[in-house]
């Protein structure tokens, strides 16, 4: 079958948009703030975020890393091909702070409570909220539910959800996919 467009490149933007402006009315000036987005897609949203912010509210120092889960995974020793790393770069203290852990898809939840299990190696913040892209609200194995969403999609088993970005393949875009 073919995939289903879900959001073309405009819409993509104005998610982006959406969601910054959404960081600002609740952090204000970002100095007790800092944004983590999940290894290896996550980067991109959490990146994509921080330039919209600095666009929106040059003068507000916004820190933005990336964090690796690969060895915090659940399924980590289960694989019959060994995971690949990909590299954590925080140059800021988490400490006391309000974290934004950002990733593309909330799909079963595996992947944040991961990406939790691996923030508390750098200390332990005041408080965490969730940034996704994409929630497929149905399909959760943990309690977890993101406070900021930039669209949530009803999916069923035999699905699954391809967000490209610019990044990698040159264009933004989100797809579903049906392999039934």
């Amino acid at each position: 079958m073919r995939p289903t467009k879900l959001i073309d490149e405009v819409q993509f933007q104005l998610i982006i948009d959406r969601l910054a402006h959404e960081l600002i009315e609740n952090h204000r000036d970002f100095s007790n703030s800092v944004i983590l987005g999940l290894q290896p897609r996550g980067i991109y949203l959490a990146h994509r975020i921080e330039a919209k912010l600095k666009e929106i509210a040059p003068k507000t120092d916004i820190r933005c890393g990336d964090l690796d889960v690969t060895f915090f995974r659940d399924d980590f020793r289960r694989r019959e091909k060994p995971l690949n790393p990909n590299a954590t770069k925080i140059d800021f203290i988490i400490e006391d702070q309000r974290v934004i852990l950002v990733d593309d898809v909330l799909y079963t939840g595996r992947t944040i409570r991961s990406g939790l299990d691996a923030m508390l190696s750098y200390g332990r913040p005041r408080s965490v909220e969730l940034l996704v892209m994409i929630d497929r609200r149905f399909s959760r194995e943990l309690p977890i539910e993101p406070k900021y969403v930039g669209r949530a999609v009803d999916s069923i088993e035999g699905q699954r959800v391809n967000v490209q970005w610019k990044e990698v393949t040159g264009k933004d875009l989100v797809e579903l996919h049906t392999t039934l």
